[in-house]
């Protein structure tokens, strides 16, 4: 018999299952991003700017959703890939800022099909 060795090793990636994590965190991130900058360019605008406060009141609650939903696709993807934890909570604070879900998206999946640690 082979004695076993207990030597650590570093987990694994969970290949199989990264593609189908990674397109559904692009989408998010696109939809997540284009919610943002309707509320952002638009919505907050008309609701402050304008006093029309519809626009706001429709926009806002879907973006929330859309934006918890974000939180999950790319929390799945950083588990399957096995990122960092500062690389984690990066590519989840992307979702926050206008424009940048969009530049941190292509940045991740650069790095995720190049198998490169985020």
């Amino acid at each position: 018999m082979a004695a076993e060795t207990s030597s650590p090793r570093a987990p694994r990636r969970d290949e199989a299952k990264i593609p189908g994590a990674l397109k559904r965190y692009q989408v998010m991130a696109y939809v997540v991003g284009v919610m943002l900058l309707v509320l952002v360019v638009i919505a907050i605008p008309l609701r402050y700017g304008f006093g029309i406060p519809e626009v706001s009141m429709v926009v806002s609650p879907i973006h929330g959703f859309l934006f918890i939903v974000y939180l999950v696709a790319a929390f799945d993807l950083a588990l399957r890939a096995r990122f960092t934890a500062k690389g984690t909570l990066l590519v989840l604070l992307a979702g926050v800022v206008p424009l940048l879900s969009f530049w941190a998206e292509r940045r991740v999946t650069a790095r995720v099909r190049a198998g490169q640690p985020i």
